[in-house]
């Protein structure tokens, strides 16, 4: 069983016997918890912090846990109906009109029921996950002089050069920014190169999180189709043309959702297309530690081979270790440097030090290299595992490429686009939750996706059992008037 299943578990049955104590009475001792449920330390420190957290226990260290007062009486709730008329951005044709849909963002972000099989995660399972040096990293940098103290804005200036590093050898440290992780990295940049109501061209598909970024912004996205080489550079021409866009955001290394990588004959021609129209390229590098043990060299980022600063580069930690290490980097030359700093003082301020302190000792211990060989070995050997199993399982389904890097299958489904939500649903049901297509896309897709992740289960056991589910899911549609077909 899983450590969030047994929490979650254990947290419904000790919410189930509260009314057995009177306010203030106290709960069995943890010794006692674990014993009688054979769960772990852990699974009921964390059940006990979670019925704190909604106020229905009160601890007390050195004491124990102890039932809380029982609340009043719920006030009605007023009239928020006017709510509606001011969210609408009513008030004239110069207002820009804005959309925050963050759907396709929680796909991947919201825990499944207990013993679903998360097919739809965004992140490393926990077993894959350095949990152990990062709780290490984070008791050294603890003890750090000045570790709760105020960083520079800008981030510190270790953890910004060891990001030059990394990104490449024609980047340096005042060139990069510390962000609070690849989201806000986005989000940042967006605000920092277009004004509201521009259009921001970008990969269709695409990362929804992006799209919900440039969206809540009030910037218009704008497709530029693929194909199995990546964006395609002559419409992304066109689409310049015809739009006078100033953005283009992309992902050249193992794209998200496809995971394609850009062709080398295609990258000179992208950022060309972009400093002719007098334009940015943001260059999500999200997945470049996320790389398969089989994957060959990998190419330089576009930032590199970017004197003229047409280039911003994101980059982020928190794919590789943990969802909670937000920390990441934004990479940029010339004076709109300036401009995305200033941003994030305005949102943030900055990074938390400590965090920062912690990225900057994980990084420089042995255990990164170590982790980092690990995950590379683990991620392909699952995506072998579904790969194989979804040829076996699904051959109707549509595997158009098979990455050396990220952690997911892009499946295409044989029929229309209306089938869609009704295989994720079904999947659902049968115990296995998936990420629909839909939301990667700007416009109407042309066909019905789903995203199959390999990197946030346990292994290739939990693959097999979540490819026998999907196929059962799959069989339910296919009686008369459903039609997908087998």
């Amino acid at each position: 069983m899983y450590e969030r299943s047994s929490v979650a578990e254990l947290v419904s049955s000790l919410r189930g016997e509260l009314n057995r104590y009177s306010p203030g009475g106290k709960l069995p001792s943890s010794r006692a918890l674990v014993e009688r449920f054979k769960v772990s330390p852990v699974t009921v420190s964390r059940a006990v912090a979670q019925l704190a957290a909604e106020g229905l226990v009160v601890t007390r260290p050195g004491a124990g846990a102890f039932r809380a007062d029982t609340r009043g009486a719920v006030p009605p709730p007023g009239d928020t109906s006017w709510q509606e008329v001011t969210l609408s951005g009513g008030g004239g044709p110069e207002v820009v009109p804005r959309t925050v849909d963050a759907s396709g963002v929680l796909v991947t972000l919201a825990e499944p029921p207990s013993g679903v099989i998360e097919f739809n995660g965004g992140y490393l399972h926990p077993g894959l996950q350095p949990e152990r040096a990062l709780a290490a990293a984070l008791a050294r940098a603890g003890r750090r002089p000045g570790a709760w103290g105020r960083p520079p804005t800008c981030g510190l200036p270790e953890l910004r050069d060891w990001f030059a590093r990394e990104i490449g050898p024609t980047l340096t440290g005042p060139d990069v920014l510390i962000t609070a992780g690849g989201q806000s990295a986005l989000a940042t940049a967006l605000r920092a190169l277009a004004p509201p109501g521009a259009p921001v061209l970008v990969e269709s598909p695409t990362y929804p999180g992006m799209l919900a970024a440039a969206r809540a912004t009030g910037l218009r996205p704008v497709p530029v189709p693929m194909d199995a080489d990546g964006v395609r550079p002559d419409l992304l021409e066109a689409v310049f043309r015809a739009t006078g866009a100033k953005v283009f955001v992309c992902q050249p290394l193992f794209h998200n959702p496809t995971g394609v990588t850009l062709a080398p004959e295609r990258r000179e021609r992208i950022v060309r297309a972009a400093r002719l129209a007098g334009a940015f390229v943001i260059e999500d590098d999200f997945a470049r530690r996320l790389v398969h043990d089989d994957a060959g060299p990998l190419p330089e980022p576009l930032a590199v081979d970017d004197p003229d600063g047409v280039v911003i580069h994101v980059r982020s930690l928190t794919k590789i270790t943990s969802p909670s290490l937000r920390v990441g980097a934004l990479a940029a030359r010339g004076p709109v440097r300036e401009r995305l700093r200033a941003i994030q003082v305005v949102d943030s301020f900055f990074v938390p030090r400590p965090l920062q302190e912690a990225a900057l000792e994980l990084v420089s211990s042995p255990a990164w290299d170590r982790h980092l060989r690990t995950v590379a070995a683990e991620l392909g050997s699952r995506r072998a595992a579904m790969t194989a199993a979804v040829r076996s399982r699904l051959p109707e389904l549509t595997l158009a490429h098979v990455p050396s890097g990220g952690g997911s299958l892009w499946l295409r489904l044989p029929g229309p686009g209306a089938e869609e939500p009704a295989l994720v649903s079904a999947a659902l049901r049968a115990g296995v939750a998936v990420a629909p297509g839909r939301p990667y896309h700007c416009a109407e897709p042309p066909a019905g996706h789903i995203r199959l992740s390999f990197a946030a289960v346990s292994g290739p056991a939990e693959i097999a059992e979540g490819m026998r589910r999907l196929r059962t899911a799959a069989d339910t549609l296919r009686t008369p008037g459903d039609s997908l077909p087998g």
